[in-house]
């Protein structure tokens, strides 16, 4: 049986008000429990709670991708105020902008709210990292990483984790092994490592 590469996640939440200790922060939880129920490989995280100063979350993102995440994600920051920054912070470090996740993200997030429309995550790549900008709300995040499902529990809407694993093959990061009762992957029958 082949062992399941280490990976290594960034993940980082944006707020002035958490990271000033105004609040609690939920997303680095969030983050970390989603992802520890839907990868199977053993994980290292990386956690930032910064806030919203775009250059700051700039400089977090690629401290990140230089400290070997092959994965970021962040939470917060993206709708229309005038401190939600992520977005922008997130395109300047970009090498390939990836639009089809903040679209989908969006799609997801309309079955539950018109506001939806409002939300300006993005998704990019730099060097061999996909840096993703995911909702602020712990609920958000789960739908929008695992999708909709219909009332017996099958797939109503892919959730856009479903897409990751492959786009991290194809720039070079490690194979990722989903749960599939919480996230199944997809791949090409010819990038589906065998065990």
């Amino acid at each position: 049986m082949t062992a399941f590469d280490p990976v290594r996640i960034g993940i980082v939440s944006v707020s002035d008000r958490a990271s000033s200790g105004v609040y609690e922060d939920k997303g680095l939880p969030a983050l970390k429990d989603w992802l520890q129920r839907a990868l199977r490989n053993p994980l290292t995280f990386e956690s930032r709670l910064i806030p919203d100063e775009q250059a700051g979350i700039s400089t977090a993102l690629i401290d990140l991708v230089d400290a070997g995440c092959s994965l970021v994600l962040t939470t917060g920051g993206t709708g229309p105020a005038l401190r939600d920054v992520t977005p922008e912070a997130t395109l300047a470090v970009a090498h390939k902008e990836m639009p089809g996740f903040g679209e989908q993200m969006r799609q997801i997030s309309l079955a539950f709210v018109p506001t939806a429309i409002l939300s300006r995550q993005v998704a990019v790549i730099r060097e061999r990292s996909l840096i993703i900008n995911l909702p602020g709300q712990p609920k958000a995040i789960a739908e929008t990483l695992e999708g909709l499902r219909n009332a017996d529990g099958t797939q109503a809407v892919p959730g856009i984790f479903a897409a990751v694993p492959y786009c991290v093959d194809l720039i070079g990061g490690p194979y990722l092994e989903t749960d599939d009762a919480v996230c199944k992957a997809f791949r090409p029958k010819s990038a589906v490592r065998s065990i």
